[in-house]
């Protein structure tokens, strides 16, 4: 196995590892702790976008091995078809050759596939178990629980990993930005209002210059 498809394995079993973690039945508490901080946590966005874009590349390997096991398929039915040059083709060394040939490719497609489907029912699996823990949180609320809602606020607006923590960020930007605009209005109309005192005598008519 080359060192790319190894590291393909690797990331398929530490995805199956991230799925028991996922699934395994935990106290609301926990759960709810740990959600936040993957929908939080900046790092845990970064290695987010880093996996979409090894993702994008674990496709790429898994077309060239579905074009691969296409491409042995047609050269085994290409060689069944025509019986005088069958046996001297696939005979020996040669239909051993073929054969490992086939299995490389089938192994390294249903290695890709597997890695690329699993991480789609790992997505899936996130947003539903998100949902089920909003659920509890608003039957809690409902209920008169006070203690919901206090550590958990960013659990209520994620989506997606990582997406709080760049919407703070650029909350406390617009924030800022609003408060020099409120300043700087603030500073023309005062300036304003002084001109218009010194230019505007008490009757509200302009000063005439001598």
């Amino acid at each position: 196995m080359t060192l790319y498809y190894s590291l393909v394995f690797i990331l398929l079993v530490f995805e199956m590892v991230l799925f028991m973690s996922l699934i395994v039945p935990m106290p609301f508490t926990w759960k709810r702790k740990l959600f936040t901080f993957l929908a939080e946590n900046p790092l845990i966005a970064k290695l987010q976008y880093g996996m979409k874009i090894t993702f994008i590349f674990i496709l790429i390997l898994f077309i060239d091995s579905v074009n691969r096991v296409y491409r042995v398929q047609v050269e085994l039915a290409a060689a069944s078809k025509n019986p005088n040059i069958a046996a001297p083709a696939l005979g020996g060394t040669e239909r051993m050759e073929v054969q490992a040939r086939k299995f490389y490719s089938q192994r390294n497609m249903y290695l890709c596939g597997f890695t690329l489907f699993l991480s789609l029912i790992l997505n899936r699996t996130y947003v539903m178990i998100l949902d089920v823990l909003r659920l509890e949180e608003e039957v809690k609320r409902y209920r008169g629980d006070k203690d919901v809602g206090k550590n958990d606020a960013g659990l209520g607006k994620a989506g997606n990993i990582g997406e709080i923590s760049s919407l703070k960020r650029e909350l406390e930007k617009r924030d800022r930005d609003i408060e020099a605009l409120k300043k700087q209005s603030q500073g023309l109309t005062d300036e304003y209002n002084r001109l218009g005192d010194q230019v505007s005598p008490a009757d509200g008519t302009p000063k005439k210059d001598r």
